[in-house]
């Protein structure tokens, strides 16, 4: 089974504590399988090979901006997040998965980041957008225009720890693309961003001015992940529910949300589901 939660908006720092502590309970088989669906705040995060090269701008002039600034645990270089932009955190066991080599226990790194691109290729597929993968780089890209171009849509970079994954993807739905112009995304620097909204926009399916529905993005995400992953997805209603699902350990206490978070779902009257 995949747990699935909607967040909300959520500051990238405490959308890596909510992590940290979910993957601490999925490595202790205390959790289920979990997949954590949010937007964040403009953000720029540095994967564990990203050249700061790639970021245009000083720290100081991204702050004056209202753009935070991360490094992080995750493969891959600069990327960017924002508003409109729909992110997926899979909190995934990787021994829990049946593979392609039967003779393997567990289901590797490049197969897994090959089923999030499967997913995500379905779900813009369901939405009117064909798209694919181009060999050599990871992400999901639209398929070749008029042009011979291909342009990325959502950009992948994960960490795996004792088998168990974090961070893992971001596709741009209704996202500002100038806010791209930040970075050199990925470290491409040949390849245009796009997203679902300016991909249907083009193609006559969408009104000027007019966005899509960041939940039924979600949802068709979620279901995607479940057929691609082979797993029955339950949503959940909020991230306290989430983790009173955990199963007991002798040396903990109950688990609780981040104080933060919880805080903030009261003050912003988000509603986490």
């Amino acid at each position: 089974m995949i747990q699935v939660l909607q967040l909300g908006t959520i500051d990238y720092r405490s959308a890596l504590e909510v992590q940290q502590r979910l993957v601490e309970l999925r490595k202790q088989g205390r959790i289920a399988d979990t997949l954590l669906l949010l937007e964040h705040p403009p953000v720029i995060t540095l994967g564990r090979n990203a050249k700061i090269s790639n970021v245009l701008l000083a720290r100081e002039e991204l702050a004056a901006r209202g753009v935070d600034l991360f490094e992080c645990d995750r493969g891959g270089d600069v990327t960017y997040h924002g508003p409109g932009q729909l992110v997926g955190y899979p909190i995934f066991d990787l021994r829990g998965f049946d593979t392609v080599d039967r003779k393997r226990k567990m289901l590797g790194p490049v197969e897994f980041v090959r089923r999030m691109e499967e997913a995500l290729i379905r779900t813009c597929g369901d939405i009117g957008i064909p798209c694919e993968r181009i060999p050599g780089l990871t992400g999901v890209w639209t398929a070749c225009d008029s042009a011979h171009v291909q342009k990325k849509i959502a950009a992948i970079g994960i960490h795996i720890s004792r088998g168990v994954t974090s961070h893992g993807f971001a596709l741009n739905v209704n996202t500002d693309l100038n806010e791209f112009g930040l970075i050199v995304p990925c470290g491409i620097i040949d390849r245009p961003v796009t997203s679902m909204q300016q991909e249907l926009k083009a193609a006559g399916e969408l009104a000027a001015g007019a966005t899509l529905k960041i939940d039924d993005v979600a949802h068709t995400v979620s279901r995607n992940f479940g057929r691609v992953f082979a797993k029955q997805t339950l949503w959940l209603e909020s991230l306290d529910d989430l983790l009173a699902t955990a199963q007991p350990a002798n040396q903990d206490l109950p688990a609780k949300a981040p104080e933060e978070l919880r805080r903030a779902a009261q003050e912003d009257e988000i509603f986490l589901a």
